[in-house]
C-alpha cells in the first residue's frame, strides 16, 4: 500500500446554487491551482501517480496544477451533490437552504442524517452507495505502487475521513466544512489499514501576501 494525499479542488462558481453552474473554476481557484502545483515542485514532492474525478473543477485543477504525470479520471472521485439534496431538502422537510457558510454548519449534519436515513425521496445516489463508493475508490488506489495524489471536492475527503476514523454526521459535517479549496488532506497506510496524517494543509497559501487566497467554497 502507498500513501494517497487528496486534494480539494480549487474555488469554483461561489455564486452557483445548482451543481451545473458550480462546476467551473473561479480565477482565483486556477490561481490556487497553480501555487499548489509550484509549491509541490518545489518542495521536490513527486507522485508516481495521479488521479481526479470527473468533473470539470477537478479536471481544470488538475491541469492547472501541471502534475507532468498522466491524470486517471473516475468518477467514484465525484462530489455528493449537495446542491441537488439541499433542494430536495427544502421541498420535502422544510428546511431551507443557507444563504452563507455559517448556515450551512446546522443544515449539513441535519441533511446527512436524514439522507442517511433514506429520508430524500429522489436523492441522486443514497448515503451508502456513495460512502461504497469513496471507501472503495480510496483503498483501490491506496493498494497501488508509488505515492498517489487524486484531486477530488470536500465531501469525498470528509467521507474518506469518515471511512478511517468513524466520525459521525456532526464530525463529518464539522470535517467537509473546515476543508479549504486547493488544500492538501494524506492518508498513511499502516499495518492496520489508512491512517488520517495531514489534514486541510494549504502550505502554498501561507503569508500575507495570499491570505486573501484561503476559501472555503
Amino acid at each position: 500500500m502507498s500513501h494517497v494525499t487528496l486534494v480539494r479542488h480549487g474555488q469554483a462558481n461561489t455564486k452557483a446554487r445548482d451543481e451545473i453552474s458550480y462546476d467551473r473554476l473561479s480565477d482565483l481557484g486556477r490561481q490556487q491551482a497553480r501555487w499548489l502545483g509550484a509549491h509541490l515542485r518545489g518542495t521536490g514532492e513527486r507522485f508516481a501517480r495521479a488521479y481526479s474525478g470527473t468533473l470539470t473543477r477537478h479536471c481544470q485543477t488538475a491541469e492547472e496544477m501541471d502534475l507532468g504525470l498522466e491524470v486517471v479520471r473516475d468518477a467514484r472521485f465525484n462530489e455528493l451533490e449537495y446542491f441537488t439534496m439541499a433542494t430536495l431538502f427544502a421541498e420535502q422537510h422544510g428546511v431551507a437552504i443557507p444563504v452563507n457558510r455559517e448556515g450551512f454548519i446546522l443544515h449539513m449534519p441535519r441533511l446527512f442524517t436524514v439522507w442517511r436515513e433514506g429520508g430524500l425521496e429522489g436523492a441522486p445516489e443514497s448515503f451508502a452507495d456513495f460512502e461504497a463508493r469513496v471507501s472503495e475508490a480510496l483503498r483501490e488506489v491506496a493498494a497501488g505502487e508509488g505515492r498517489a495524489v487524486v484531486v477530488t471536492s470536500g465531501g469525498v475527503i470528509g467521507f474518506a475521513m469518515r471511512a478511517t476514523m468513524g466520525l459521525g454526521m456532526g464530525a463529518l459535517a464539522h470535517a467537509c466544512l473546515a476543508i479549504e479549496n486547493s488544500s492538501l488532506s494524506r492518508f498513511q497506510p499502516l499495518a492496520t489499514g489508512l491512517a488520517l496524517t495531514q489534514f486541510n494543509a494549504v502550505p502554498h497559501l501561507d503569508g500575507a501576501g495570499r491570505a486573501h487566497a484561503r476559501t472555503h467554497l
